[in-house]
């Protein structure tokens, strides 16, 4: 029996849940409960299993009985009349005519009753029908295991895209600590003479840069907060942290033949265009079926009653038999058909191809992506070190005048990309490997139960509200607050919809 919902109530209890701490395999459960879009693609594969039991259906005997009661009222009028003439004779009378009327009135029931039973002996179109069903069922299944696997990843690249943009987060607000601490220094030494203005003024540039790049990154990590909690319905007060320790090693097996050969044989979107080619073929049957003969084994009993003088009683009729039907011309739409699903059927054969080279290129593509990431990933890690040594070098120098603060200042800059950039590979290493699986068709819950243990809850990642104590400068020296200039997009109370016309 099908298990119905109420919208509201699932709606409702969404909305109370409150925001909590969450993994990646707490959020892809909620995912897998309550996504829309994943839902909406199990009702779809419901449906074509119902489908499928409509065309079994016609293949079974057909039963069909009928009853009616009927009251008749028969109002018959006749006239009838005769008339004559002759000769008179002496104290004879004339001829006389004469006229008389009767009528009859009849008012009685019919009760009657029928009963069909009807089998399919023989009807390839119907056969051919329940095969396209359950291949269509087949494909659906398999399109929504593909919808399963998709919502996954999807999920995981939400996921770890908040933790690369707070990452990236914490590096710009340490780049900018730096640079405010530069900035001071240089102003000091401005104050006593020691420096030009023109080194103020390029400390304050790069200071302000930095900020800038901060308060643009404050926003992105709440744009990906609302990307993870919209996949689910729900909120969640914070996610664990990516460990440092986590391993960077090549795919297993490390083949890029190995990875393409799964790919060609077990990406499920290739799987159901493969099931959807052979469905495809089940219509062009169907179609060809419509120039075959029908047999069907039939069994008929009849049963009335009526109460009328003239027919007083019951009577009773049955009859079994076989009946068979050709087909002769339908004005060629049977042929016309035929050819319709044949292209269609050569449709889904180009998609069957067109599917085999994407998830083979992809399962190539994402291979050598992996092993650059992993290469890339040490060297931005040497990248690091090699920066902060520079840093101190020219430190040392613009303490001796060998350099000058433009120096310091790219040096410092240099380093914090470095280290932003070492965040960004890994996390490419992370989708790149889970693109690599997916497009092979093994990403499954077991690769993110993997991928959860290197997960750090007790630095977790919270979506906090910007602090704009410190940044209320800018408010001051470039935004107008008090109203004094009108809004160039105007009041939003003031707002109209203009009619579609």
């Amino acid at each position: 029996m099908p298990r119905m919902k109420s919208l509201p109530l699932a709606i409702a209890l969404v909305i109370a849940v409150p925001a909590h701490a969450a993994d990646l395999m707490t959020i892809t459960q909620d995912a897998l409960s309550n996504n829309a879009g994943y839902n909406a693609s199990r009702a779809t594969y419901d449906s074509t299993r119902a489908n499928e039991d409509i065309e079994r259906g016609d293949l079974l005997p057909q039963v069909s009985a009928t009853a009616s009661y009927t009251q008749t009222h028969t109002l018959e009028r006749q006239r009838a009349s005769t008339g004559g003439a002759g000769a008179a004779g002496a104290g004879g009378v004339a001829g006389a005519g004469a006229a008389g009327a009767g009528a009859s009135d009849d008012n009685y029931g019919t009760t009657s009753a029928a009963l069909q039973v009807t089998q399919t002996l023989f009807d390839a179109t119907n056969w051919y029908q329940l095969e396209a069903a359950e291949r269509s069922s087949l494909q659906q299944s398999l399109s929504l295991a593909g919808d399963r696997q998709q919502l996954m990843y999807n999920v995981a690249e939400a996921y770890f895209e908040v933790l690369r943009a707070n990452e990236l987060l914490e590096t710009y607000k340490a780049q900018e600590r730096a640079l405010n601490r530069e900035l001071e220094q240089v102003q000091q030494q401005f104050n006593v003479g020691v420096v030009a203005i023109t080194d103020v003024r390029s400390a304050e540039s790069s200071y302000d840069s930095a900020r800038a790049q901060r308060i643009a990154q404050e926003s992105t990590v709440e744009v990906n907060f609302e990307a993870l909690e919209q996949l689910t319905g729900r909120q969640y007060a914070s996610i664990d942290s990516l460990k440092q320790s986590l391993p960077i090693r090549p795919p297993r097996p490390a083949s890029r033949d190995a990875w393409s050969q799964m790919a060609s044989s077990q990406n499920i979107s290739l799987l159901a265009a493969r099931v959807g080619v052979e469905a495809a073929r089940s219509d062009v049957k169907t179609a060809r079926a419509g120039h075959l003969p029908t047999i069907e084994a039939f069994a008929n009993y009849d049963y009335s009653r009526s109460n009328a003088d003239y027919l007083r009683g019951h009577g009773e009729d049955t009859q079994v038999g076989i009946q068979a039907s050709l087909p002769i011309y339908s004005g060629g739409s049977t042929s016309a058909r035929v050819r319709y699903n044949t292209y269609l059927l050569e449709e889904s054969q180009f998609n069957a191809e067109n599917e085999l080279r994407t998830a083979v290129q992809n399962a190539r593509s994402y291979y050598a992506q992996v092993n650059n990431a992993i290469y890339s990933i040490a060297a931005r890690k040497k990248a690091i070190q090699s920066a902060k040594s520079s840093l101190d070098a020219t430190r040392q120098g613009y303490q001796v005048g060998t350099y000058n603060i433009v120096d310091v200042l790219d040096a410092e800059e240099n380093l914090y990309t470095s280290i932003s950039d070492y965040a960004d590979a890994r996390y490419d290493y992370i989708l790149d490997m889970l693109n690599l699986r997916q497009a092979s068709g093994v990403l499954d819950l077991g690769t993110l139960q993997a991928l959860n243990k290197w997960l750090d809850a007790a630095n977790p990642v919270a979506m906090i509200a910007p602090d704009r104590q410190n940044d209320k400068d800018l408010l001051a020296r470039e935004i107008d607050t008090d109203g004094s200039v009108s809004d160039v997009f105007g009041n939003v109370e003031q707002a109209r919809l203009d009619p579609v016309r």
